[in-house]
């Protein structure tokens, strides 16, 4: 278990890397520096002028993805049977990548319209969550601890779940948002510019990502009282409260972003928090899931 949750970690945090090095390319104009895939300008080592670096880095860093996916793949077929949970998890962590790679070229194919960048970034912060939620089911200790009580059991779960999806959600019209120019259509708050019913698409999908993000922290805020006043594991409470706090950045981010007009560096930030926030409630979620657990006894089994 500890080499599948060392793998599962290690590319998880390649898969991160290339999303901020794909946010990254994006935001900076160069996502179009490499307009053939899978060369680019024909050439597996292209020149790294005007930006070309950047999208070729980020492909780099997806296609060093692909042999730690190969070995969390093969160590968790091993485990199946200690964890049958791996089987799914490790099945959908395949069809995830597969589907990013021809997003990928799709991104490319199609000029990084905003509905390609929404989906190749939702697919990306899927598959990162399912290689979490495989980290996290190998810390599965072989004695169950003892349950909560039935009210938490059932609460903690139902809310972390409602916030993990709120937080997804926002997160994918947030990068519809930014891929369609909408970024500065809202300079008001909590209005847009003084009305809250809007006519113009720009608008429309501000307002609709401000929706999901009120919605988003309201649920944050429930969740993380219920689970420090129920919840008795220390690591749920710690990956909530961490959510938490990175959606309060969040928030801030975003208020930073529209006041000072959008500065690539605090664009880069605030895709970059979002990822991390749902990846922390992704990480308190599973935790949840596996609470009162137990893996049968094999202690061959790594």
């Amino acid at each position: 278990m500890r080499n599948l949750r060392r793998f599962a970690v290690a590319a998880a945090i390649v898969g991160f890397g290339a999303v901020l090095l794909g946010s990254w390319t994006r935001i900076n104009g160069a996502g179009m520096t490499c307009p053939d895939w899978p060369l680019c300008h024909g050439k597996l080592i292209p020149s790294m002028a005007d930006g070309t670096i950047w999208e070729w880095t980020h492909r780099l860093f997806a296609f060093s993805t692909a042999p730690l996916v190969a070995v969390v793949a093969f160590l968790a077929f091993r485990l199946r049977r200690r964890a049958p949970i791996l089987g799914p998890l490790v099945v959908a962590v395949a069809a995830l990548f597969l589907v990013q790679v021809l997003l990928g070229a799709a991104t490319v194919k199609l000029g990084n319209s905003p509905i390609s960048v929404v989906l190749h970034w939702g697919t990306a912060m899927a598959f990162i969550a399912s290689l979490v939620a495989i980290a996290v089911i190998t810390t599965i200790p072989e004695h169950a601890s003892e349950p909560p009580a039935p009210d938490a059991a059932i609460a903690v779960p139902a809310l972390l779940l409602a916030t993990t999806i709120a937080a997804f959600l926002t997160m994918c019209v947030g990068a519809y948002v930014s891929s369609s120019g909408a970024g500065l259509a809202c300079l008001t708050l909590p209005g847009c510019a003084g009305h809250v019913l809007v006519t113009q698409p720009a608008q429309q999908v501000q307002m609709l990502h401000r929706t999901f993000a009120a919605l988003t922290f309201l649920l944050s805020v429930i969740t993380t009282l219920v689970v420090f006043l129920r919840e008795p594991s220390g690591r749920i409470r710690a990956t909530a409260a961490l959510g938490f706090i990175l959606l309060c950045t969040q928030v801030l981010l975003g208020l930073m972003n529209v006041a000072l007009r959008l500065p690539t560096d605090l664009r880069e930030a605030h895709a970059a928090n979002a990822a991390l926030l749902f990846i922390a409630y992704c990480s308190a979620l599973s935790f949840a899931a596996i609470r009162g657990v137990a893996l049968p006894r094999d202690s061959s089994a790594r």
